[in-house]
């Protein structure tokens, strides 16, 4: 799939997957609304002496539509001029950094002013989340278009969508503590959750989970502390192609879902305690690891 149609549709409403999210809030969006740089001039209206009730509202209809017309076009190029800038930028991350510098440089191998960089709020967490919504959407094409993923049992998969996504950090790997020290700052951590968050999602939801209520939760906390913990021990990893990281990871996934083994042991001891907490108990622990 060509990147630029990808990021037509990640730029205009990043996290429209966020629907999956009970109760949840969208993504602080990344990038800035071109018409914000747009002057009044263009929005201003003349007023008609001589108003014909027949045709005066036709007219401002027409007068309107092209105006919305214009302003999706502008604002459409708009974002395809910060795709750009965005993709190129990620070429010298691995010379410059996850930095404002890097994105000075990525406007200027594409051609378009530096000065764009000041439309994107952040400055480098823009291109650490545009990063990360665009390995996304590329895991979603993945799963979209792999049968063989289908095959697989819920534990292998969850495995492999974890691979996979890690493998596309792999080539900014001895730059990634930077991006994660980006996430971390107080004013990047609720987009960087939030991108975490669907990215479990996504991957449960890819394993074949239908889990509700609390039982969502507590499967994407475990999920999300499975993925965390191998994402960091890849980057102290110098096994070749990872090999230490992925079996890392099998054994992580493994012990996880083993803890359904232990569904019996805890039957046991909820029969310990008084009949209701029991019953409420044992429903619990079934329906977490339920699929």
């Amino acid at each position: 799939m060509n990147r630029f149609r990808v990021a037509n549709r990640l730029l205009p409403a990043l996290g429209q997957r966020i629907n999956r999210f009970q109760n949840s809030v969208p993504l602080t969006p990344i990038l800035t609304n071109p018409t914000l740089f747009s002057t009044a001039a263009g929005s201003e209206t003349v007023s008609n002496p001589n108003p014909n009730p027949f045709t005066s509202s036709s007219t401002s209809a027409a007068r309107g539509s092209g105006l919305e017309s214009g302003e999706r076009k502008s604002k459409d190029h708009w974002q395809d001029e910060q795709a750009r800038v965005l993709y190129a930028s990620l070429g010298r991350v691995n010379t410059l950094g996850w930095t404002e510098a890097a994105m000075i440089a990525g406007a200027r191998d594409v051609g378009v002013s530096p000065s764009i960089v000041g439309s994107f709020p952040r400055k480098e967490a823009s291109l650490v989340e545009f990063f990360m919504d665009d390995c996304l959407q590329r895991l979603i094409d993945i799963v979209e278009s792999n049968a063989e993923l289908e095959i697989l049992i819920p534990s292998q998969r969850v495995s492999k969508l974890i691979r996979i996504r890690l493998e596309m950090q792999a080539p900014y790997l001895s730059k990634w503590p930077q991006a994660l020290s980006i996430q971390a700052q107080p004013s990047n951590i609720s987009a960087s959750f939030k991108q975490r968050a669907m990215l479990v999602d996504e991957i449960w939801h890819a394993a074949g989970d239908k889990a509700v209520d609390i039982d969502w939760y507590v499967k994407r906390t475990i999920l999300g502390g499975i993925y965390s913990t191998t994402e960091l021990y890849m980057l102290t990893d110098t096994s070749p192609d990872f090999q230490n990281t992925w079996a890392f990871l099998e054994g992580l996934v493994k012990d996880a879902f083993d803890l359904k083994n232990t569904v019996q042991e805890v039957k046991y001891l909820a029969e310990a305690v008084q009949a209701g907490m029991g019953s409420s108990v044992q429903g619990f622990v079934k329906r977490v690891f339920q699929f």
